[in-house]
Formats: C-alpha cells, sequence, structure tokens
C-alpha cells in the first residue's frame, strides 16, 4: 500500500513539474500565437543568443516572455511572444510585418550572423519551426573573411500549418530565396537601408497524423541532416549479440562453478587422498575474500549515489514510456529528471545506510554528506565553469540567477531531507554483515606473478568495452539529440538500450571477479565497482571522436558546455553502473563462498 502511494506521488510529480499530456483544441478563427526563441550558428546548438539581439522586428508595446518550466531555462530557452498575426485555419497570401530601418550598426549584425551561417528558432503550440537569417552566394573563404560573394538577408518567412481537426499537429517554416535582399558590402557608405519583413501563411490537412506522433516526423526533417536510416535494426543487432553474449557467458560460468563446487564437495566428503587436501583457486582466499574494504564510507556513499542515477533513470524512462508527461516537449525530459532525482533521494540514503552498516561504519554524518554530495558536487563545479563561459559570450545558455536558486533550493531542500531520512533507516534497519567465512587475523599475501591477460588494467578494459559495444549505436542518435537539433522520440529504444547495458555490465563484471577471486586476488570490492563503472570512460573517450568526427562543433563556448557536461554525464554512467557491478558482484561473491564449506 505504502509503495502504490509512492508511485502515486511520483507520478504527480512527473505530471506535473515535467507537462502534462494535454492538448490544444482551437476554434475556428482562434489567434495562433508564434512565440521566438533564439539565434545562432547552426553547427553550434549551445552557442545561442537571443532572436531580438538581431535587428528583427520587435511587436508593438513591451515584448512579453512566453512562461517556461524549470527545464526549459535549463537548456537554454527564452522564448519572446512575435507580432504575427495569425488566425486558426485561416490562409494569408502575404502580409507585412514592419518596414524596418536598418542602421550601418544593424546591417552590419544581419552581415556578420549571414556569414556564420546564424539560424533562428520559433514556436508554435510547443512545435519547433527552424530557418536561416539568410545565405552567402559565390562565397570564397580567404582569411577568414568571405570575398567576391553576396550576402542574402531572407525578410520573407512561410509557415505551413498542418491541422487534424481541430489541432494542430505539423509546424514548418521555410524561406525563399528569390524574395531574398542583398546586403551592402559597405554599410558606412550606403546610410540606413529600408527593409520590409514581411511573411505568409498556409493550412494543410493532416488527417493521417495523430497529435501524439506529432514530434515523430522532426526525427527526420528535411531542415535537419539525416545520416541513419537503419536506426531498429542496428539496435536489433546490438541485443541479438548481447543476448548471444551473455547466454554463452553464463554457460562457461557456470559450467566453471559446476566443477569447482562438485571439486570442493569431494574434498570435504573425503573423495580424494587425504595426502592431497590443499584448497586450490577461489576457495583458498576464504578466510580473507569477505575482509573490509579500503574507505568504507567512501565505497558506501558512491553506490548510494549509483543506486540514486539508476532509480532515476528507469523511473524517467518508464514515465515517458507510460505517457505520465509529454516527453518531446521543450526541456521536459530535463525537468523528469530532476524531480526523479529528488524522489530517489530516500533510495540513495537507504542503500548507502545499508552498506555502510554492514562494513561496520561509524561516522554516520560524513557517510550521509559524502552521499548526498558525491554527484552534485561535481556537477556544481562544472556548472560554474560553463555557465560563467555562456555570461563572458552573452549566450542564452546562461542560466539567470533566478533558476540557478530555484535548483539550488531542489537540491538542498528537497534532495538532502529523504537522503538523511534514507540513511537512518538504512542504518537502523539492517545488521552487521555476517559472512559464510569467517575473516583470517592476517591478510593473505597475494600472488604477483601470471599470465599476461591477468592484468588489471586489461580487465578493467574489457569490464568497459563489452557494455559499451551494446550501446555505441544508440549514442550517436543520443548526442544527435543533446548536441544537435535532433528531436529524441524514441524511448522503447532507449530503455532496450539501458536494459542492455545493465545486463552486460552485470554478467561481464561477475565473471571478471570470479576469475580475479580464481588468481587468488580478494581485493574485489572497488575492483567490482571499477569494473561496472568504465563504461563512463569509454563514453567519454567517443566523446571526443564524435566532436572531432561526427559534428561541426567549435568554438570555446561549446567545446566548454560540450565538454564539461559530457564529463558529468560520463561520470554518473560510471556511478550507476559501478553500483550495477559491485551490488551483482557481492551477490555473487556471497553465494558461491555460502554453498562451500571453509574450514
Amino acid at each position: 500500500m505504502r509503495a502504490r502511494r509512492l508511485a502515486a506521488a511520483a507520478a504527480v510529480a512527473l505530471l506535473l513539474c515535467a507537462g502534462g499530456a494535454g492538448a490544444k483544441r482551437y476554434k475556428a478563427h482562434e489567434k495562433v500565437v508564434v512565440s521566438v526563441n533564439k539565434a545562432g550558428p547552426f553547427n553550434n546548438p549551445t552557442e545561442t543568443y537571443p532572436f531580438y539581439s538581431l535587428p528583427y522586428c520587435r511587436p508593438e508595446g513591451k515584448t512579453k516572455q512566453v512562461k517556461h518550466n524549470i527545464g526549459e531555462y535549463l537548456i537554454g530557452d527564452r522564448k519572446m511572444n512575435a507580432g504575427y498575426d495569425i488566425t486558426f485555419n485561416d490562409d494569408i497570401p502575404w502580409r507585412t510585418l514592419c518596414t524596418q530601418t536598418l542602421q550601418p550598426e544593424d546591417v552590419e549584425k544581419f552581415a556578420d550572423a549571414i556569414e556564420h551561417d546564424y539560424y533562428f528558432e520559433m514556436f508554435v503550440d510547443d512545435l519547433p519551426m527552424w530557418g536561416f537569417v539568410g545565405i552567402v552566394q559565390g562565397n570564397e573563404v580567404l582569411v577568414g573573411h568571405i570575398e567576391g560573394s553576396r550576402v542574402l538577408i531572407f525578410p520573407h518567412v512561410h509557415f505551413t500549418f498542418g491541422k487534424n481537426g481541430n489541432q494542430i499537429v505539423s509546424a514548418t517554416l521555410s524561406t525563399n530565396p528569390e524574395r531574398a535582399i542583398e546586403i551592402p558590402k559597405d554599410p558606412e557608405a550606403s546610410g540606413p537601408q529600408d527593409i520590409i519583413f514581411s511573411y505568409s501563411v498556409e493550412w494543410v490537412e493532416e488527417s493521417n497524423l495523430k497529435y501524439e506522433d506529432r514530434m515523430s516526423r522532426y526525427h527526420d526533417s528535411t531542415f535537419l541532416p539525416t545520416t541513419f536510416e537503419i536506426h531498429w535494426l542496428s539496435i536489433i543487432n546490438s541485443f541479438v549479440l548481447v543476448l548471444l553474449l551473455t547466454a554463452f557467458l553464463s554457460v562457461i560460468l557456470m559450467r566453471v562453478l559446476r566443477n569447482d563446487f562438485s571439486r570442493y564437495m569431494e574434498e570435504e566428503y573425503g573423495a580424494e587422498d587425504p595426502l592431497n587436501e590443499d584448497e586450490t583457486g577461489w576457495k583458498l582466499i576464504n578466510g580473507d575474500v569477505f575482509r573490509t574494504p579500503q574507505f568504507p564510507l567512501l565505497l558506501s556513499a558512491v553506490s548510494g549515489a549509483g543506486a540514486q542515477l539508476c532509480a532515476t533513470v528507469v523511473l524517467v524512462l518508464i514515465a515517458a514510456l507510460c505517457g505520465m508527461f509529454r516527453a518531446t516537449k521543450r526541456g521536459a525530459v530535463v525537468t523528469a529528471f530532476l524531480v526523479a532525482y529528488s524522489i530517489t533521494a530516500f533510495l540513495g540514503g537507504l542503500v548507502a545506510g545499508r552498506l555502510y552498516r554492514q562494513l561496520d561504519g561509524r561516522n554516520w554524518v560524513w557517510n550521509i554528506v559524502c552521499t548526498y554530495l558525491v554527484f552534485p558536487a561535481p556537477l556544481f563545479v562544472v556548472f560554474c565553469f560553463v555557465n560563467t563561459t555562456a555570461l563572458a559570450h552573452g549566450s542564452l545558455a546562461a542560466l539567470p540567477v533566478t533558476t540557478i536558486l530555484v535548483v539550488l533550493a531542489v537540491f538542498v531542500f528537497v534532495v538532502f531531507p529523504p537522503t538523511i531520512v534514507g540513511g537512518i533507516v538504512g542504518r537502523n534497519t539492517t545488521v552487521r554483515f555476517e559472512p559464510p567465512c569467517r575473516t583470517k587475523k592476517q591478510p593473505r599475501e597475494i600472488p604477483r606473478d601470471g599470465p599476461w591477460f591477468h592484468n588489471a588494467a586489461l580487465q578493467l578494459f574489457m569490464a568497459g568495452l563489452l557494455p559499451f559495444s551494446a550501446i555505441y549505436v544508440e549514442l550517436h542518435y543520443i548526442f544527435a539529440s543533446i548536441w544537435g537539433h535532433k528531436v529524441y522520440t524514441l524511448f522503447g529504444i532507449l530503455s532496450l538500450a539501458f536494459l542492455m547495458l545493465y545486463i552486460v555490465t552485470s554478467f561481464i563484471t561477475v565473471a571478471l571477479i570470479y576469475f580475479q577471486l580464481a588468481r587468488e586476488d580478494y581485493h574485489w570490492w572497488w575492483r567490482s565497482f571499477f569494473c561496472g563503472g568504465m563504461t563512463g570512460l569509454f563514453i567519454y573517450a567517443y566523446s571526443f571522436f564524435y566532436y572531432f568526427n561526427r559534428s561541426s562543433l567549435s568554438g570555446v563556448l561549446q567545446s566548454s558546455f560540450f565538454f564539461g557536461y559530457m564529463g558529468i554525464i560520463a561520470y554518473a554512467f560510471a556511478l550507476m553502473l559501478g553500483y550495477i557491478g559491485f551490488s551483482s558482484s557481492f551477490s555473487f561473491v556471497k553465494h558461491i563462498y555460502s554453498i562451500v564449506k571453509a574450514d
């Protein structure tokens, strides 16, 4: 009953904070609001500036900002009302927006934006539309300047809105090069320029496109370059390979364990020669395998943080698949992660408190504080750096002070208290761990000689490579959504990718820990966490490959955001998968040593 109430509370929180699935229904000739958002270089999606930083037509009176949720602020959206007079299902062949007198400095702004391939973004009914500010014809780049070319601005935009009944299901924006106006090369000599900005509207019936599916078209938008057409085939191929690998690994591990158990049972019941009773393999270290690891406080803290991140990802994916929030709404996924992270704070404290109690820890206050700070502290450091960089560049990516205060309040007053409660509950509901084998007073010496493939570095490399190979196909689409203009809609595939990641991480870590124990190395506690978390390092390494070989990103601002936040994402994966590897290995080690009898 309590679990149902908690699930219901989580659902309500996600619905309220991430935006519900309500659909706007229009009446005939009802006003349709078009809002402008931002402008910036197309190849650097993070380097964005206010739309009206360019001298476009402003609506009469004071420009009003559209209401945003916290997720939209976090991703850099700053939507403002535009001056377009559009009504539902009413075509407009041509209409003047305004006549703008551009001073020489205004002309310079447009010319610089066009030469740097600026685009702008607009919204109607939460549907994004993109268009380019202008175009350079016959350009030849010489020493960073465009020579022998014509710089053209697009003063006319054409809106095409698709409707299904009384709902807007599609929105596109196009510019007509035939109506482009050339910008003078020497604005100072030419003087002020009068430019007429205009627009036209066309409504089309799209009865085959449901309102729930209207965001799917953005995955293959003609405005955005498409590079993959076999998404499902690739992920199914990866899934089959993962299943085969997991089955193969399971069969081998089970056969080896069965042989070990049979041999140890024969020794216990005197089936072998009593003169040859020496133990071999992993049973030989039964008196050391459960020896308390180094830094138990830190191990419990990172395990608690990893468990919290695991639960956060699972909760957001389930909510997205069940339609508990509109995942395609701008900023909704970021908001959902913030809410889910707050909801799962109790679990993080609980896991850390239980493990610390099992390891006979005493410093409970620092255990809770470390669990709370393990993830937010590095995030805060990176945020301060990239936000300062964005402020220095005057970019919209810099968060307003009010948004920063709201997020800090969430972490301090919403996340921290459940972490404290979870740590206290975990401490008081758990007894000290009673291992199936008695730990000896003197630690056993670990053999140092062995074949090259027993090297710890190679073990960690394999532990990260195999799980990464299960998800690298999907990583491209995720990167294109986070660091590009794509809109990610395939949460079913994403859930499948995370399921594969969890399974492979668990199995490969257990297998590697078994081989480590078999060569009489009992330092498995931290090794199991590092084996699981190595995938995070591979993800960060892939981000370098993506940045330099699969994207057109450039500049100090874009680089700081990309590598800063990718470091945090990789760190989150390391914590999350480290917990998966550690918890799986802990259960495995307890199981195999509880079966055999140790003196």
